[in-house]
């Protein structure tokens, strides 16, 4: 194929992808990015200030208690997911991958159906099933023994954030476990049969050959659920509003970006210090993307089914 026919075609192919992935993410990250390096006047007219609002983020206490607050819950949210939903999932797939099992797809539909349900709708759901004054959680712990185990936890700071996660983690569990059974069903049928016929049982199976070669899948789930987990805002804001509460107990980086940027109650919104917060997390989001990309990828062998 001639140069000029090729370069035509990648452009008229790729270049309506490449101009939307441009103007909806390149340009507003750079954008963001921009605007974080100024501040405004009384007047709101903005002046140069190079890394001051980072440095006033991380270091002036108005600032960086909320942050770092809002650092160290968005991290507990994500090892939640990491030490609850992934594990489900990952067992789930197991569980459906066994051969012979009934019903399959009706398992599969239903452990996916609240991953395609609004946030929104799952976070007003939970909050009527948990609410202390007319939830049904209480009335089934009784009905079970266990009425003695009962709290408001999402009114409670020790358990508000933790109890958010693990709805999180009833919502989107689904997605590890479509993830990880699609590539159990890659594995060749050949080794699992030579496993069977040296006297394996389905869990020696599964734990010495099948997880083994789902290691790399396992690792984009888990990079995933970073990703994911470290944007998270539309869950805590439906379930908990823009203060997070009680008292910041469920704040994260993206209610405190939003109520930084936009505002809310008794406080102005500040652009500029918004951006900076933006910018911030997407670092946060990159490194950790780096960092799993150049040392846990590496890592993990390849297998060439």
């Amino acid at each position: 194929m001639p140069r000029a026919r090729f370069v035509a075609l990648m452009a008229l192919f790729l270049g309506p992808a490449v101009a939307v992935y441009t103007l909806f993410s390149i340009y507003p990250l750079i954008a963001t990015m921009g605007l974080s390096t100024y501040t405004t006047d009384n007047a709101g007219a903005y002046s140069f200030v190079g890394l001051s609002n980072f440095v006033t983020l991380l270091t002036d206490s108005l600032w960086s208690k909320p942050f770092w607050n809002a650092t160290k819950n968005n991290l507990v949210f994500f090892l939640v997911h990491m030490a609850v939903q992934n594990p489900i999932g990952i067992a789930l797939a197991g569980l459906l991958s066994l051969p012979g099992l009934k019903l399959k797809s009706l398992y599969r539909t239903i452990i996916f159906l609240p991953t395609m349900l609004s946030v929104v709708i799952v976070g007003f759901a939970w909050n009527l099933i948990l609410s202390p004054l007319w939830g049904v959680a209480e009335g089934a712990l009784k009905a079970v023994g266990l009425g003695s185990l009962f709290a408001p936890w999402l009114g409670l700071p020790s358990t508000a954030l933790v109890t958010l996660a693990l709805i999180s983690v009833w919502q989107f569990v689904g997605i590890p476990l479509m993830l990880i059974y699609a590539a159990l069903l890659n594995i060749p049928e050949e080794l699992v049969d030579a496993a069977r016929v040296d006297g394996l049982g389905h869990f020696r199976i599964f734990w010495h050959i099948k997880l083994p070669l789902v290691l790399p899948t396992i690792g984009l789930v888990s990079v995933l659920t970073f990703v994911g987990n470290f944007n998270a805002f539309d869950l805590i804001y439906s379930v908990k509003g823009a203060l997070a509460g009680p008292n910041f107990a469920s704040d994260i980086l993206g209610t405190f970006f939003y109520r930084t940027f936009f505002g809310n109650q008794l406080q102005l919104g500040n652009p500029t210090m918004g951006a900076a917060v933006a910018t911030v997390m997407f670092f946060i989001i990159l490194v950790g993307v780096c960092l799993y990309l150049f040392i846990v990828q590496r890592r993990l062998r390849r297998y060439s089914f």
